[in-house]
């Protein structure tokens, strides 16, 4: 089986976000990159369906700072291809522009199975997954948590509120929105990724037009802003009594 999973570099939340000066985009000046953390448990997944059933699997990402660290450690994991897309991302990528940016090397690599994390925390115009769907003819299933494969079809499982759980058949090819692997993504220690730095190579894949103004375009980006702020009521019991009753008067409440 052929697997592929392309991934995304969001910004890290536990950072303090900037506006820069245009005032319509983040400061990348200083800003962290993490790996979104749907697309790390989308390559513990397919690692987990290469060990059960064997085959190929293949890692995708648009060229980003830290991005190398975050193939060989999935190289590490058991990833049989890595591919880097170079080019000037410097402005963003949207879902729209990535998933286009994808087309062709899914066509060329031909995967039964494409597993992408189910959204993250920076999409504005969509997720990947249903996306990239749309353009090669596949059908698509997210939120998924889980994937067996017997033969040309898998089987997922889709969490739902209530606590009830789903089993659905896909047929193969298809994509597939990872909610959540079966397991944690496994921690792999430095020294084995040390090693399969020398022995793993990256393949460069240059995109002359990334066009990252398709899909939405920001005018402005801000701080949520104060409508109304509360009011204290200071005082002792029976005073900020007397002053709660006659707020809820005020009001219309009696």
């Amino acid at each position: 089986m052929k697997i592929a999973v392309p991934i995304k570099f969001v910004p890290d939340l536990v950072e303090e976000l900037t506006i820069d000066s245009s005032g319509a985009a983040l400061d990348t000046s200083w800003l962290r990159l993490i790996i979104n953390e749907f697309d790390d448990h989308a390559i513990e997944q397919a690692i987990l369906l290469k060990e059960r059933n064997g085959g190929e699997v293949t890692i995708l990402a648009a060229e980003a700072e830290g991005l190398d660290d975050i193939l060989f450690t999935a190289a590490a994991k058991g990833a049989d291809r890595l591919i880097k897309f170079t080019g000037d991302f410097g402005g963003g990528l949207n879902s729209h522009a990535a998933a286009r940016m994808l087309v062709d090397t899914m066509r060329e690599l031909q995967p039964d199975l494409i597993l992408t994390g189910v959204q993250a925390h920076n999409d504005l115009d969509g997720s990947v997954g249903p996306l990239l769907a749309e353009l090669l003819g596949m059908p698509y299933l997210g939120y998924v948590a889980g994937v067996t494969c017997p033969g040309d079809q898998v089987i997922t499982r889709k969490e739902y509120p209530g606590g009830i759980i789903a089993e659905v058949e896909v047929r193969l090819p298809a994509v597939l929105g990872i909610q959540a692997a079966e397991q944690p993504p496994r921690y792999i220690a430095y020294t084995k990724i040390r090693q399969v730095m020398s022995t793993a190579k990256i393949e460069e894949r240059p995109v002359v037009d990334p066009g990252s103004t398709a899909g939405v375009t920001v005018s402005r980006m801000f701080k949520p802003e104060a409508g109304q702020r509360a009011t204290i009521l200071e005082g002792s019991v029976e005073e900020v009594t007397d002053k709660l009753v006659a707020v809820f008067r005020d009001h219309g409440a009696f």
